[in-house]
């Protein structure tokens, strides 16, 4: 489904993303971790069409991506961002931010797709004309991933989604993309600084350090602690909790 070949992003005199390589096969997920400032935020942006002033190669289904995307695009890949409180607006009703996908991608059925879509994410129909601030942090992540899903995308860019949530919040955001990745054979990449997040959803991972993709290994390998850089093996070793629950 997604394809990135030698992808390089230079920010001035600084190269932020140095010859990045990965596959996703369709309905599946990888995970790219990584310190702050490792890149692998980037990588997520341009994907996503944020960030315009690259190189390299980038396919999404076989298709080669320019840096201006058209409309299309965006209804077959979305990204949820890391901070649900700064994505969704807060002047804005629940109801309004689900519309608005909707309407710039010109989908009809609002009344029957919204309440559909609240309920995907365990969402009463009662949030439906509430304001961000009157959720609670999971709450509001939920409705995100809903805006993300209500055009029926192909592919999700998470980027680190559970990071501004608490620790008791987090297995339930990543237990819900799990399902309903099951349920629409999503394709998903997911970019985090904690190991134990990305191998819960990933099988197949991607370490980043200093804007290089230094490994790319299975949870498996990782957890039998079958990795080749060192970069790998510190991240391991800072990680609590890699076993299965």
């Amino acid at each position: 489904m997604i394809t990135v070949e030698t992808l390089a992003v230079r920010f001035g005199g600084f190269s932020a993303v140095k010859g990045v390589s990965f596959t996703v096969g369709k309905g599946e997920s990888f995970g790219i971790v990584g310190e702050s400032g490792s890149g692998k935020s980037t990588v997520l942006r341009v994907l996503a069409g944020l960030i315009r002033d690259w190189q390299g190669r980038i396919l999404l289904d076989g298709a080669e991506l320019a840096p201006q995307r058209a409309r299309p695009f965006f209804r077959r890949l979305q990204m949820v961002f890391q901070d649900p409180y700064g994505s969704l607006h807060p002047r804005q009703t629940i109801d309004r931010q689900l519309a608005e996908p909707l309407i710039v991608h010109d989908i009809g059925g609002l009344d029957a797709r919204i309440p559909r879509a609240l309920d995907e994410v365990a969402l009463p129909p009662s949030l439906r004309f509430r304001y961000p601030h009157q959720l609670s942090g999971g709450q509001r992540q939920r409705v995100a991933i809903a805006r993300a899903l209500i055009a029926g995308p192909d592919a999700l860019l998470l980027d680190e989604p559970t990071s501004a949530l608490d620790v008791s919040v987090q297995a339930e955001i990543l237990n819900l993309l799990a399902d309903l990745q099951a349920a629409r054979g999503l394709t998903y990449i997911l970019v985090s600084h904690n190991l134990a997040v990305v191998a819960h959803l990933c099988p197949m991972i991607g370490v980043m350090q200093a804007g290089e993709l230094v490994e790319t290994l299975s949870v498996g390998d990782l957890r039998k602690r079958r990795m080749v850089h060192p970069h790998t093996a510190s991240l391991r070793e800072l990680a609590v909790e890699l076993e299965p629950h």
